[in-house]
């Protein structure tokens, strides 16, 4: 358990068991949260970090703005309103898929939803408002592949270009019709594009 779940709390921990597996650098790939977690694990500890895959996500998710506010209503709102995770689960996972989507990804996303303990998913609810690192992307030296989706509403591929542009020989791939469930949306394509990353790095 990360206590308190802060950003620095929970890049320490991924930082512990990047050390735990041989502490040699690693390449991360994060998704959605897990993208802004890479991130920020890769400020807080560059040496453990060689390369990075920034997936449906963004450089900042900072509480105050409109989008937020509604980001975290929809999420938190119905939490207060006595649904389970997997009532919510249930309504958002299948509005986060795009156009041309798996329906086995979008029904393997739900289940993953509706069976995270409600007072978790309240603080990395929490702790997506508190992350900011847009003024840091032309500091990321490492090589770094983006990879978004056409159809994503939550980091639609606009502000992920916007991210590509400002990290130094970055590249961005979008995946047409793809929402924001990513590697569960589309896997083919998606590995397809991971496999074409990490051949590079070998």
């Amino acid at each position: 358990m990360v206590e308190p779940y802060d950003l620095e709390q929970v890049s320490a921990a991924l930082a512990r068991l990047i050390q735990s597996l041989g502490g040699e650098p690693v390449i991360l790939v994060g998704h959605s949260m897990g993208g802004l977690i890479a991130q920020e694990t890769y400020f807080r500890h560059p040496q453990l970090v060689k390369a990075l895959a920034l997936c449906f996500t963004s450089a900042a998710f900072v509480g105050g703005s409109t989008f937020s506010r509604q980001f975290v209503a929809e999420r938190i709102g119905p939490l207060d309103a006595g649904q389970t995770m997997a009532q919510i689960a249930a309504r958002l996972m299948p509005a986060a898929s795009g156009s041309k989507s798996d329906p086995a990804g979008v029904q393997l996303a739900t289940g993953i939803m509706g069976k995270i303990p409600p007072d978790t998913y309240r603080k990395a609810v929490h702790l997506l408002t508190t992350f900011d690192r847009r003024a840091d992307l032309p500091k990321i030296a490492v090589p770094t592949l983006l990879v978004a989706g056409s159809d994503d509403r939550t980091a639609p591929p606009a502000i992920m270009a916007n991210m590509q542009k400002k990290i130094p020989g970055s590249e961005l791939v979008v995946l047409e019709g793809c929402g924001h469930l990513g590697q569960m949306d589309q896997p083919g394509p998606f590995n397809a594009a991971l496999e074409h990353f990490l051949r590079k790095m070998a």
